[in-house]
Formats: structure tokens, sequence, C-alpha cells
């Protein structure tokens, strides 16, 4: 593997911890504050804390920008649409179902990634596949209950979830090679702030107060899990399969079950503790060097 590609697999890995320790701070949330209100107060908190790093990055840079505005502005309003709509799919769902099962089938992205990105004519090898097989069987010993698996609304609301979050896998990976990564996900952000507001008023009762009072996970997941963590998956997919990189990330199941134990004091069963080997060993089939790569 090429010591770029390391490094952002490593980028990437740190975003999976980040979001993967997220889950609990979403799901808390949720008992104090409505799915769009508390979107509309992290993704804004996520973009404000990006615009000092964007006008330092402006005075030391004082060469041409990579890219140009007009691509940067159409990149960043759609990746902030489908962000928009992945993110309130998925607080909509973790309100009516466990922490462990959101976290499993919103990692369904990493099936989906491969399948979409066919359309878009990208490759994806023999060897990414089996890894994603390999990712969805531990993900399955990780995160499905034993008894069964049944499907409820809230559950159908998760799957549109994880298509949603393939899609904007798949955009920044179109438009972060041609923009600044970062500046394209300040605008996400922003964006997708300003929808979830709108939203917000017309069909939530917001106030104040209960936004004070879930003060705590705003503040993670809107300098955390969005400021640092989206800031790190767009830098990173410059030079990562996106196939890999959903690999990587998926890996925020696994870590969100091991924060569950430790903050939560939910203990891991050794079916569950199987599924993180099954998991870490995926993603290690999916970054070795294959055959035919020079």
């Amino acid at each position: 593997m090429k010591k770029k590609q390391l490094q952002s697999s490593l980028l990437l890995l740190l975003t999976a911890m980040i979001w993967g320790t997220a889950f609990v701070a979403q799901s808390v949330a949720m008992d104090y504050i409505e799915p769009f209100t508390f979107n509309a107060s992290r993704f804004l908190l996520g973009g404000v804390v990006l615009l000092p790093l964007i006008a330092l990055r402006s005075r030391r840079e004082r060469r041409t920008e990579t890219g140009d505005k007009k691509l940067l502005w159409k990149g960043g309003i759609l990746c902030g649409i489908v962000l928009c709509i992945a993110s309130a799919f998925q607080q909509l769902g973790i309100q009516g179902t466990t922490v462990g099962k959101t976290g499993f089938i919103t990692a369904l992205y990493i099936v989906l990634v491969p399948v979409f990105g066919v359309f878009l004519h990208k490759k994806a090898g023999i060897r990414l596949w089996l890894s994603v097989l390999v990712a969805i069987f531990g993900l399955y010993l990780l995160c499905m209950n034993t008894e069964h698996f049944s499907i409820n609304h809230y559950d159908v609301i998760l799957l549109l979830c994880a298509a949603s979050f393939a899609v904007q896998i798949l955009c920044v990976d179109h438009f972060s090679p041609k923009v600044d990564p970062v500046k394209l996900s300040c605008i996400q952000f922003l964006v997708c702030s300003l929808l979830s507001f709108l939203m917000m008023v017309l069909t939530e009762h917001p106030s104040m107060a209960a936004v004070m009072t879930a003060w705590q996970p705003i503040l993670y997941a809107g300098i955390l899990s969005c400021g640092v963590a989206y800031t790190l998956q767009v830098v990173a997919q410059t030079s990562l399969n996106p196939v890999i990189a959903s690999l990587i990330m998926s890996l925020e199941s696994v870590i969100s079950a091991i924060a569950g134990w430790l903050v939560l004091g939910q203990h891991l069963s050794g079916r569950e503790i199987a599924g993180c080997v099954v998991m870490f060993a995926a993603i290690i089939l999916a970054q070795l060097p294959s055959k035919t790569a020079k």
C-alpha cells in the first residue's frame, strides 16, 4: 500500500472512532430534543468550527485555490443535501430501535457503495467484494439480535439512511479531489444545517431550553463528529478507493458497541467480540495489495 493511502486509512479509522462514540451522544440527545433540531444545531456548529481553519489556510496559501468556486459550491450544496437526508433518516430511526441495530443497518452502506459505484463505472475487484461479505458477516455477529431480525418502519428508515450515506460517500469521492476538501466540508454542513432548520420549523416544536439541556451531545456531535470527522473523511477520500473508505468507516458500529460497554456499562458477549475480530479482518483483507497493483 502506498504511504498516502495508509495515511488516509488511518484518518478514516480515527473518523470511525469519533462516529462510533457519537452514536451514544445521538441517542442521548433524543431524550431532550427532536431530530431536526439536533441536526440543525450540530451541523451549524460543525460548519462554524471550520471557518477559522479556512481563514488560516487562506492566509497561508496565497497560491491559486484547488478547483473553481462554482464547482466547490455545486459540490458543497449537493453533498449537503444528501448529508441532510441521510442524517435525518438516522436520527428518526434511532428513536425506535437500539443503538446496536442502528449501527448494523446504517453500516449496510458498505454493500451499497460498490453496488452504486458500478453504475458510475467504478472498479471493485474480487478482493474488495470479498471484504464486503466478510464485513457484513462481522457486523451481523456484532450487532444483530440473536432472536430475530424484525423489519418495522424504523428499520426501513435506517435502510434509507444507509442508502443515503452510500450516495454521500460517492458524492464526496467525486468532488473532494477537485476542490478544497475543508471548504467542501464546511459548505455541506451549513447547507445541511439550513435544510434541517427549515424542517425543524415546519415539523417540530423547538425551544432554546431543550437545546441547552442537550448541550453536551450537541457539542460532541458538532465539534468532533461534524467539524473533525467529516473533514477527515473528505480529506482522506481524495486518495482512497471509496469501497475501502466505506469498509474502514463501517468500523463505527464496532466502536459504538465498545463505547456502549465503556460508557454505558453494556458488556460485550463472545458473539460480539467475534464480530469485532471479523470486522478488523475485513479491513486488513481490503487493504492487502493485489497482484496486479503497481
